[in-house]
C-alpha cells in the first residue's frame, strides 16, 4: 500500500498537475506558456560548486560536490517535463542529491517543443557527452534522467554506437517515457490511477516533440530502439503510473538483450516517485545515490 505521503500528495497533484490539462486545449495552453528559468535555485549554488557554459547554443550546467574540483565521476542528468516543460526545484534538489553522492552532474538544458524538436537535442547531448570523454574514461559517466528525460537519455545512449563513441557505465532511468504512442493496452486503467499524467497532454506534448515525425521512431519511443549492448540499467517505476507497462515491456526487452537491468518497482508510488518527499521517495534517492557512487 502506498504511504499517507503519497495519497496526500496524489491528492495535490490530481486537481493541480492533472486536470488542467486533460483536454487538448489545456494541453496547448501548457504548450504555449513561456519557459520557465532553468537556473539552478540559490540554494544549490550555495551548497555547491555551480557553473555554466554553452554547448552548440544551449545551457549546460555543471553541479560539483561541495567545492571538489573534480570527483573523478561524472553523471548526465535529464529533467523530465514531457518536453515542454523546464528544470524545476524537485530536479535540482535530485541532482543535489546525487553531487552529495559524490558525483559530477552534468544538466544539459535541451530546446523544449513547441520551438524545439528531438531533432536538435542528439546532436547537442552528443556533444555534451563527448565533452566529458575528454578528461574521463567512459567507465567514470552514467546517463541518468526522469521521465521524458529518462526516455530521451535511453535513446541517446542506443545512438552513441552510430556517433562511434563509447557508452557510458550505468543508466539511471526513472519512470522512463519510452513509448510517445501511449498505446500500451494497460494505459486507459491506470490513468484513472495516476493523478499526475493525462494522456491527452502526453500526446499533445510528444507530437509537438516530433516536430511531424513518426511518434514511433526509436529516437521518440526508445523502447523501439536497439537494446542490445547497453550498459547495465536501473529502473524505477510506481504501479500507479502510467508508464508502467511500457517500463515492464522495456525490462523485457533489456533482459531478452542480455542486458543486465534492474526493476525497482514501488507498489501504490506515482510518477517520478524517487522526486518526491515521500518514504518510497526517499527510499528510491537512497538507492540510486549508491548505483551512480558504485559506477565505475
Amino acid at each position: 500500500m502506498a504511504s499517507l505521503a503519497v495519497r496526500v500528495l496524489s491528492g495535490v497533484l490530481r486537481p493541480t498537475r492533472k486536470r488542467p490539462v486533460e483536454t487538448v486545449e489545456g494541453a496547448r495552453r501548457r504548450i504555449a506558456r513561456a519557459k520557465a528559468d532553468p537556473a539552478p535555485p540559490g540554494w544549490v549554488v550555495r551548497r555547491h560548486g555551480v557553473t555554466r557554459r554553452t554547448v552548440g547554443g544551449f545551457s549546460v550546467y555543471t553541479v560539483r560536490p561541495g567545492r571538489v574540483a573534480d570527483p573523478g565521476r561524472a553523471v548526465v542528468y535529464l529533467h523530465g517535463g514531457s518536453y515542454v516543460g523546464e528544470i524545476g526545484p524537485a530536479h535540482w534538489a535530485l541532482v543535489s542529491r546525487l553531487a552529495d553522492a559524490g558525483c559530477r552532474v552534468e544538466v544539459p538544458v535541451y530546446g523544449l517543443a513547441p520551438r524545439h524538436t528531438y531533432r536538435e537535442a542528439f546532436p547537442f547531448l552528443t556533444e555534451v557527452h563527448r565533452g566529458l570523454l575528454d578528461g574521463l574514461p567512459p567507465e567514470r559517466t552514467a546517463f541518468a534522467g526522469d521521465s521524458a528525460g529518462a526516455g530521451l537519455a535511453l535513446a541517446l545512449a542506443q545512438s552513441l554506437p552510430g556517433a562511434g563513441l563509447p557508452l557510458p557505465a550505468r543508466l539511471v532511468l526513472i519512470s522512463p517515457w519510452v513509448d510517445a504512442t501511449l498505446s500500451h493496452p494497460s494505459i486507459p486503467a491506470v490513468a484513472e490511477a495516476d493523478p499526475m499524467l493525462s494522456p491527452v497532454s502526453l500526446l499533445e506534448s510528444a507530437r509537438a516533440w516530433a516536430g511531424g515525425d513518426d511518434l514511433a521512431h526509436p529516437r521518440i519511443s526508445p523502447v523501439n530502439g536497439p537494446m542490445a549492448g547497453l550498459p547495465p540499467t536501473d529502473l524505477y517505476i510506481g504501479t500507479r503510473d502510467l508508464f508502467h507497462g511500457d517500463v515492464l515491456r522495456l525490462h523485457g526487452a533489456l533482459l531478452a538483450a542480455g542486458t543486465r537491468v534492474r526493476l525497482d518497482e514501488a507498489v501504490g508510488a506515482i510518477h517520478v516517485h524517487p522526486l518526491t518527499p515521500t518514504p518510497e521517495g526517499r527510499r528510491a534517492r537512497r538507492r540510486i545515490a549508491v548505483s551512480l557512487r558504485g559506477s565505475r
